[in-house]
């Protein structure tokens, strides 16, 4: 199990674009065993709350603790192997396989490459490990993206729309997802418009209106 401290602290934190401010004052935080769902229509500021809490996105004001450490500073770098995050486009390489593309995790991780391809047979891709990314449906990508969290074992899991656009199978993989880092000691924060979803895994959820977390 995990260590039982907290894992996301924002405190009166905002976010600018430039001139825009895109999120107001925003406090939050998440313990061990949390599943947070976010909700709100688009262009609100759930994603950039999602990209703040991966240490993608700095805050121009507050206080901001990421897995305890401040993510304006370098030390960021020293957790982001403790988050999995899955936004909406797919973070691989579409000139490499699949099973290339976990490979280079695992690498990057000193972890076993045999790591890769046992991943990708667990989210029923096994037979595809030689597919490049770009010859992949967007589902099968997904699936991919999802094998290299069940790989990582992340500490936190932050998925943006997780369930849109996947096969029945697929979405039971994410419910599952959440549930094996609830069980690790982990936490999940899921920005969704899938509010049935979404809150058949959650533990408690927030709305985002104009900037500011409700």
């Amino acid at each position: 199990m995990l260590a039982r401290t907290t894992l996301v602290h924002l405190e009166k934190v905002s976010v600018r674009a430039g001139a825009v401010r895109i999120l107001q004052d925003v406090s939050f935080t998440v313990e061990p065993g949390d599943a947070v769902g976010i909700f709100g229509p688009n262009g609100v500021g759930k994603t950039t709350l999602l990209r703040l809490v991966a240490t993608l996105q700095p805050a121009a004001t507050g206080i901001c603790s990421i897995l305890g450490v401040d993510p304006s500073t370098p030390e960021r770098y020293d957790v982001r192997h403790r988050i999995g995050y899955v936004g909406h486009a797919p973070g691989l390489y579409p000139e490499l396989t699949l099973q290339e593309n976990l490979e280079f995790v695992a690498d990057a991780r000193g972890m076993d490459a045999s790591a890769a391809a046992n991943a990708l047979d667990l989210v029923g891709l096994g037979g595809a490990l030689d597919r490049r990314v770009d010859h992949s449906s967007h589902g099968m990508q997904r699936r991919a993206e999802f094998a290299r969290v069940v790989m990582m074992q992340p500490e936190l899991l932050l998925l943006d729309e997780p369930h849109s656009a996947l096969d029945a199978d697929a979405i039971d993989l994410v419910d599952a997802l959440v549930f094996r880092t609830l069980d690790r000691g982990g936490a999940a924060v899921l920005v969704s418009h899938d509010r049935e979803r979404v809150n058949s895994l959650a533990t408690r959820t927030h709305e985002i209106k104009d900037g500011t977390l409700l």
